[in-house]
């Protein structure tokens, strides 16, 4: 089952000189059940290609599905809600909230009103990524790789089918780095999907595909 696709995928900036073309004709899928790398230089269009596919950035040509739907058919505050059911982020800078714990970072996307049953996976998830035993503690009492792994955790708190990481190692050490990875290839395994945009080798040897993105002309 394909669970995201990119459908000659295009998006322009206007800079100083004119048009920049940051991302160009790009066709991709990840299927359920695969981890999948955009490798590239920093510019190439690597976060414009994500945020696209993540509903986050309006293309200017071209299509995107999730499971099969166009977020970008639906009303702003229904691909917020579509976003928050099927997609979960990851990124190089871990949007913690600073005044909240471990445990309520988690919960961010069901603070509204959050069940046992979603505060019991919280806990299990925390306690899968070795931070069982920090849940108390506020974000800037926490290692990188902790913070990086409570991240991780927030994203898989609602079972996204997608997982989208944007350069989720970029700020790790290579043990963490490889905490991540792991974490992200089970997911795959289990049946869900990732696309993993990176400029490290490290991250792009954990995936079953990868992909050399260039920056377009």
């Amino acid at each position: 089952m394909i669970l995201l696709e990119l459908s000659h995928l295009s998006k322009s900036f206007m800079g100083p000189s004119g048009a920049v073309h940051a991302v160009e004709d790009v066709t991709l899928t990840v299927e359920a059940g695969e981890f999948v790398a955009v490798r590239g230089s920093s510019g190439c269009g690597k976060t414009t290609l994500l945020l696209a596919a993540g509903g986050l950035l309006v293309p200017d040509g071209g299509e995107v599905r999730v499971a099969g739907e166009n977020p970008y058919r639906l009303s702003p505050e229904e691909r917020a809600q579509f976003r928050a059911k099927h997609i979960g982020f990851v990124f190089q800078q871990f949007h913690l909230v600073p005044y909240l714990n471990v445990l309520d970072n988690i919960l961010v996307p069901e603070l509204a009103s959050v069940s046992g049953d979603c505060l019991e996976r919280a806990r299990a998830l925390a306690a899968q990524f070795g931070l069982g035993d920090r849940l108390d503690h506020v974000p800037s009492q926490l290692s990188t790789g902790e913070r990086q792994r409570t991240a991780l955790a927030r994203a898989l708190l609602n079972k996204p089918q997608l997982v989208l990481a944007d350069e989720p190692t970029g700020n790790l050490d290579q043990d963490n780095a490889r905490a991540v990875l792991n974490a992200l290839a089970d997911f795959a395994r289990a049946g869900g999907a990732v696309l993993l945009v990176t400029h490290d080798p490290l991250a792009a040897e954990h995936a079953i595909r990868s992909i050399e993105m260039k920056k377009p002309d």
